[in-house]
């Protein structure tokens, strides 16, 4: 069945109506999904979120752009709540230089801290990289990331990039850009990709994929990322759940 790695179900665009789009996941065929922290109160609401519903699993951690609200005592927060039951990696964390803030080295410090903490707490990451590439895996390489393991979160850079993290063990989450007319980079890295390094993701409530391209983006849009790898691989849709699926339960080895 279908497990959507990376979704946002805090965020406030699904206040009027949450309730009622989590509980028909399962009608749905969405199985299992993954809630992503992106700060402090975002973790916090993952944590309440993954003990209200049994089919949702959770993250923690700091988005390269909130890590100026990081110190000590919130990292020391963050691995109380990585040792809960249902809390499956630490992210969603690494380097965005589209916005620039907080400036790099904040950014390349706290970096540096998560993934200490998921080695620590011997969790897999999910990794957030934005225009910052090179020093992305440069700081990953330093931390022996490939120990650690985890994905590389709405994968966007090229071939050649993805085979360095491929190398690393790392998968490749794959999300509503695919689906873009002109998302060419993204198509060839799933054509070139083993579909045994790839797993679903929405993003929700961001990047839609066609044919609802920029409306509000949830786990029922994934069929249409699903039948874009599988015309992309010239495999067969039922393939590509059953590979993801195995893969995210790889990647995520606390999830039930």
């Amino acid at each position: 069945m279908i497990i959507d790695t990376h979704a946002h179900y805090d965020d406030g665009q699904f206040d009027i109506d949450r309730e009622e789009l989590l509980t028909s996941m399962e009608a749905n065929g969405i199985t299992r999904i993954v809630n992503v922290g992106a700060d402090m109160d975002s973790s916090r609401q993952t944590v309440a979120l993954t003990e209200k519903y049994s089919f949702l699993y959770g993250a923690v951690g700091v988005h390269p752009n909130s890590t100026a609200e990081l110190s000590q005592e919130k990292i020391i927060e963050l691995k109380k709540m990585a040792q809960l039951p249902k809390i499956v990696a630490i992210g969603e964390i690494g380097l965005d230089y589209y916005w620039d803030e907080p400036e790099p080295s904040v950014q390349k410090q706290w970096f540096d801290c998560q993934m200490d903490l998921a080695r620590e707490v011997k969790l897999p990451m999910i990794i957030h990289s934005r225009d910052a590439a090179k020093d992305t895996i440069d700081m990953m390489k330093a931390q022996k990331a490939g120990e650690i393991g985890g994905v590389i979160h709405c994968y966007s850079y090229s071939v050649e990039m993805a085979r360095e993290y491929l190398n690393m063990g790392f998968f490749l989450g794959i999300g509503g850009v695919v689906t873009f007319k002109n998302a060419k980079t993204i198509k060839e890295v799933v054509s070139y990709a083993p579909i045994e390094a790839l797993v679903l993701e929405t993003d929700c409530p961001y990047l839609a994929p066609e044919p609802n391209r920029g409306k509000r983006n949830s786990s029922k849009n994934i069929p249409y990322v699903v039948q874009e790898i599988a015309r992309l691989k010239d495999i067969d849709v039922e393939k590509v759940i059953a590979v993801t699926e195995k893969n995210a339960r790889s990647l995520y080895p606390k999830l039930k």
